[in-house]
């Protein structure tokens, strides 16, 4: 498994998550010591969903913030690229598809939102998912983003960086049949960028209004963001002739 800040391989991070899909959502909940259900719940509600409204859940893995999502009765889709993740959740009663955030299988502007949960960092290329995912979202449409952050404050930080990482890495291991994997993604915690930085990069693609907001002393933050209304091409100038 490559080391977290270099290149990442697609099929190797994807392969990666197919060995450990069966006892993903476990491990999940044990590494974050159950925080992981607080965090969707808020998640959901920064992204209000709303009937009508057409959601992608990108990054899904086996679609249990999907179903959260849909709670309110929009139709929400659940993508991935490891096809052994949606395996894993296809008794849920959501939809399913096997995608890759750098080249979706939708056509433009196909939703009203969408919405990825501690996934984005696994991304090969952060900016260009993000570009996109502009693509398939309407004029106005919303992004929502839950992902691991920085800590605010340095004491929390500290023993954050410290200990809680290597903790996370050794309590995963222990609940699943692929320690790599959790020491994988220990490591991509700490090569992930901080809030600000984060938000930068979302509107370096394009986003408007960004804003986030932080989760238990900033461990995990939800960036929020749009896209911006359509606005008419300006009319030709009058001809001279």
């Amino acid at each position: 498994m490559p080391r977290a800040s270099l290149d990442k391989d697609p099929h190797e991070v994807a392969a990666m998550f197919d060995g450990v899909a069966s006892g993903y959502d476990r491990a999940n909940s044990f590494m974050t010591f159950g925080f992981d259900r607080r965090w969707r719940t808020t998640t959901a509600r920064v992204l209000d969903a709303k009937r009508g409204e057409k959601v992608l859940d990108l990054a899904a893995g086996t679609g249990v913030s999907t179903v959260e999502y849909a709670r309110g009765g929009a139709w929400c889709l659940a993508a991935d690229f490891s096809v052994g993740m949606l395996r894993a959740g296809l008794h849920r009663k959501v939809p399913m598809v096997a995608a890759d955030a750098l080249h979706l299988p939708f056509a433009d502007e196909s939703f009203d939102a969408v919405t990825i949960s501690l996934a984005l960092r696994n991304f090969v290329d952060t900016k260009a998912a993000l570009v996109e995912i502009a693509r398939v979202v309407k004029p106005g449409g919303r992004l929502v983003i839950c992902e691991v952050s920085t800590p605010t404050f340095a004491p929390i930080r500290f023993f954050y960086r410290r200990f809680v990482l290597k903790l996370l890495t050794w309590v995963g291991s222990r609940s699943s049949t692929n320690p790599e994997a959790y020491s994988y993604l220990a490591e991509s915690m700490l090569a992930w960028p901080d809030q600000r930085a984060l938000g930068e990069i979302i509107a370096s693609a394009g986003w408007t209004e960004v804003e986030w907001l932080n989760l238990t002393f900033g461990v995990v933050a939800i960036h929020r963001a749009k896209k911006p209304p359509f606005q008419p091409s300006s009319p030709p100038p009058p001809s001279t002739e």
